[in-house]
């Protein structure tokens, strides 16, 4: 270490002797000045290093919580748009006549904008159909006798579930196949 960065405080501390060596049966002798120093610099050096990763971690957690608000101040305005995003699909799912082929385009085109919409925002569909019943994310309506499929598999979806990154928006609500 250099003189530069060497620490005053142990240049002062004395070199012991033979003659200062204390006696194995002897009571300890007081600290010294400047071992009572260097001990009390020590903690306050403790103390500051603690104190400056307590105030790291807070801001970490409140930098973390404004995320988590941002992330999902929309998830009840979210939820709100799903109805409207199942009316739309409801109204693509029924037969048209040439008649309304043009009033059927502005519905698709009204329906991408809100998928993309979504998306954006970071709602996902839940897929449903074919999976393995899971109450975290499926809503159980009906349950139904299936040969051809496993017991607790979904077999059909009667609204479909969202995900707002890696939280529940809405469930799926599902017809769940049991055995006979």
């Amino acid at each position: 270490m250099s003189d530069s960065t060497r620490d005053p405080l142990d240049a002062v501390t004395p070199e012991p002797d033979a003659s200062t060596e204390p006696d194995a049966g002897a009571a300890p002798q007081p600290l010294t000045d400047v071992e009572a120093l260097r001990k009390e610099r020590d903690s306050l050096r403790d103390q500051l290093l603690r104190a400056a990763a307590d105030f790291d971690n807070y801001r970490k957690r409140l930098d973390r919580e404004r995320r988590d608000l941002v992330d999902y101040a929309a998830t009840e305005l979210l939820a709100d748009v799903l109805p409207i995003l199942d009316d739309l699909e409801l109204a693509l799912g029924q037969p048209g006549s040439p008649e309304v082929s043009a009033y059927r385009q502005g519905v698709e085109l009204v329906h991408r904008k809100m998928l993309d919409l979504l998306k954006k925002r970071g709602v996902t569909p839940i897929l449903a159909a074919g999976e393995l019943f899971d109450p975290n994310i499926h809503e159980a309506i009906v349950h139904e006798v299936s040969d051809q499929h496993a017991e607790g598999t979904v077999t059909g979806e009667l609204r479909r579930g969202y995900m707002l990154k890696e939280r529940l928006l809405r469930p799926s609500m599902v017809k769940v196949a049991k055995s006979s």
